[in-house]
């Protein structure tokens, strides 16, 4: 266990100015708080904050986050309260101890979402200070350092999982590269030991059988730098475990073909010094092709700077190298610590100066609840990149497999909203097309907003995937209060009254609910019927117009039917949002129509004839009757389905379609449902206007000579 005076020496060796008072101070407070309390280990628990402050160190951080790693665990386990450690440490330590807090106490319906909760307090923290982060990853690493002295196996694999998932990216994230690494092969010793230990066995075999290949590489390649007199230091290092078995991983290959298990590191003086090594590199050994890329042009998004080749280098072994300078280096290995940015009089330590945490806090606010920002925060933490360019030529970096919508929604969440196309390279192509690195990409928008839940099947971005889930949420709440409003119209209709706010709002209390809104969202989705609500409403009489009226539309459908006077409109109410338009008959505009309610999912609109209104019979108080009541400038486009006997010629198809499209139809979806020698059945859904256009498209196509049958299809 480190002593007091070590761990201020320790402090003191790279900041002379550091307050060695409030060290001593941190250390005795935290040591007599903490008092008997002991870890899995047998070891006193004082030494858990005395290891994490000393992980700190090596990363030179500043007198405050030191202390607070010594206190970061007092409020959470013992008495001690964020009011007395403001009093004796300063409010700004307060404000980082109650950052790094896991906020246990905070009690959620299940373990999953109190994680996910505390996740999200703990975004927030950092966004506050990036030190909050710091401190955190230390002290995951030390406890992952301990984690086999926990002897429940679940919950060694559960905090495994949660480093793997969270901490390792966000290490990388920062650019603390040695703790990722050592994270990522903590958590793989845990859940993977088969794996890890043959990795092991192969490279400890590899090591006897190569002997001392990599001083032979490193005297190799410093003798041929230093003969071009270029002064550089050349180190070499295995790649950790979990490295290696990753790109076993993903490129699936056996250990055997691997290359490029050691890798080797150039570290000159500056920039420029960087592409000459490179050159001397290229020219004194055959490069492999595909293996090149510049970090320096295009620094990864924490800022990692650096070249990296490979090449058939000393004794014909295909090796890796980096080529970076000292100041690239420091900060490879610290990440953000390396800026010293937290003992500077301005303090950078603002945790929205990081383009990707600000994009976590764009999540956070587009999440619906816990549990979906931590799920979107992993996708947006945890990929590969591909760099893509604005039309300004401003640089944009995205997970690989990322789309055109993903990259709106990276450059601005306005951008994204009103994305309805997009050009690569000059080229219009569908939102699904995954970019590519270097491609140019411009959004084409409309006027209003206009993101699509079909788009969330292609997503990849957390940032874009919530942004797309909270406008689908506010439009179906909308569309849901609209339905609702129309329906509560209805019943008062139905009642001999007229419509009343006031008497709505009587009826709050008696169904439970708090708002107007809330109580149409309700009736809308399904959530509250129509019968409860018109008893709520005339408590002193019972309604019975909604059940005699659903019975009669049972008894008397007919396709010629007119809506009644009571039928609620749907016009201005969007397809698969409040209201679905059913498979099975495919109801067009014109066609008298019914809805049939479900709880939780709004109104499906069915066919007046459609036959499986029969199902519903024996629930007539789900029965809605509704009306299009579209404008004369209505254009919207609607799907038809049709059935096809077609004849087996050459040439046939193409008649079907030219007769479609003169028709000013559009084929949406076709589907052969059989063949034969003579005739092929077809399913053709054509997009049209209304009742009457799919009724002229028909006309249209009885007219063809090579189909034998056309109908207006059920089912």
């Amino acid at each position: 266990m480190i002593r007091q005076y070590e761990l201020v020496e320790r402090v003191k060796a790279y900041d002379p100015t550091a307050d060695e008072g409030i060290l001593n101070r941190a250390y005795v407070f935290s040591l007599k708080a903490h008092g008997a309390q002991t870890r899995a280990s047998g070891d006193p628990y004082f030494s858990h904050p005395l290891e994490v402050a000393g992980i700190l160190t090596t990363l030179k951080l500043d007198c405050d986050t030191i202390v607070t790693a010594l206190l970061h665990d007092t409020v959470e386990d013992t008495l001690a309260s964020l009011d007395e450690i403001e009093n004796h440490f300063g409010a700004p330590v307060a404000r980082l101890v109650d950052g790094v807090t896991k906020l246990s106490q905070l009690e959620l319906q299940s373990d999953q979402t109190r994680h996910a909760e505390n996740f999200r307090k703990f975004v927030l923290a950092m966004s506050q200070d990036i030190r909050v982060l710091l401190v955190k990853l230390a002290d995951r690493l030390h406890n992952m350092r301990t984690l086999s002295f926990i002897e429940n196996q679940t919950k060694r694999r559960r905090i495994a999982n949660e480093t793997m998932d969270i901490y390792v990216p966000l290490s990388e994230r920062i650019g603390l590269q040695t703790i990722k690494e050592e994270l990522e092969d903590l958590a793989f010793a845990e859940i993977n030991e088969d794996a890890r230990n043959s990795v092991n066995a192969r490279l400890e075999f590899l090591r006897q059988e190569s002997g001392d290949i990599v001083t032979r590489i490193l005297n190799a390649l410093s003798d041929m730098l230093a003969g071009h007199r270029l002064r550089a230091s050349v180190e070499g290092r295995e790649k950790r475990l979990y490295s290696i078995w990753r790109k076993m991983e993903i490129k699936n290959i056996a250990f055997e073909q691997l290359s490029d298990i050691v890798a080797f590191r150039i570290i000159v003086e500056d920039v420029a010094d960087c592409y000459r090594a490179l050159g001397l590199v290229h020219g004194a050994y055959p490069m492999v092709p595909g293996k090149f890329k510049d970090y320096i042009s295009t620094p990864k998004p924490n800022d990692y700077r650096s070249l990296h080749t490979s090449v058939m280098g000393p004794e014909r072994q295909r090796i890796e190298i980096q080529i970076r300078t000292r100041e690239m280096h420091e900060e490879a290995e610290l990440g953000v610590a390396a800026h010293w940015a937290f003992k500077q009089a301005d303090a950078g330590s603002d945790g929205k100066q990081y383009r990707w945490l600000r994009e976590l806090l764009d999540i956070l606010d587009n999440a619906a609840g816990p549990e979906e920002f931590l799920e979107h925060t992993k996708l947006e933490m945890f990929r590969d990149q591909v760099f893509c360019f604005t039309p300004h030529g401003d640089l944009i970096n995205l997970p690989r497999g990322a789309t055109p919508v993903d990259f709106a929604y990276a450059v601005h969440s306005d951008i994204g909203d009103t994305c309805v196309g997009a050009k690569i390279n000059g080229g219009m192509v569908p939102l699904r097309t995954r970019l590519s690195n270097g491609d140019q990409v411009e959004i084409v928008r409309s006027t209003v907003p206009s993101p699509s839940a079909t788009w969330e099947s292609f997503l990849v971005t957390g940032k874009a995937r919530a942004s797309v889930r909270r406008f689908v949420r506010s439009k179906q709440r909308k569309e849901y209060e609209a339905l609702g409003r129309a329906i509560a119209e209805k019943i008062f209709r139905e009642a001999g009254e007229p419509f009343a706010e006031a008497v709505v709002e009587q009826a709050l209390p008696r169904l439970k609910l708090k708002t107007e809104v809330e109580l149409y969202a309700a009736l809308g989705q399904g959530n509250l019927s129509g019968k409860d609500f018109g008893d709520a409403c005339f408590p002193a009489r019972r309604l019975t117009g909604v059940a005699s009226r659903a019975l009669s539309l049972v008894r008397g459908r007919s396709g010629i039917a007119k809506a009644g006077d009571a039928a609620i409109p749907i016009r201005g109410l969007e397809s698969g949002v409040a209201v679905h338009l059913a498979d099975c008959c495919s109801p067009l505009p014109g066609d008298r129509i019914v809805g049939i309610v479900a709880i939780g999912m709004g109104v499906t609109v069915h066919t007046i004839d459609c036959e499986t209104l029969v199902s519903f019979s024996d629930t007539p108080e789900r029965w809605l009757d509704l009306s299009w009541d579209r404008e004369e400038a209505d254009n919207s486009v609607h799907v038809g389905r049709l059935s096809l006997v077609v004849a087996n010629e050459t040439g046939s198809l193409g008649e079907l379609a030219m007769s479609i499209a003169k028709s000013k139809g559009n084929i949406n979806n076709l589907k052969i449902t059989n063949r034969s020698a003579e005739f092929f059945d077809f399913l053709v859904d054509v997009e049209v206007q209304d009742a009457r256009h799919l009724t002229d498209v028909i006309a249209t196509l009885r007219a063809v000579p090579c189909v034998s049958s056309v109908e207006r299809a059920r089912g």
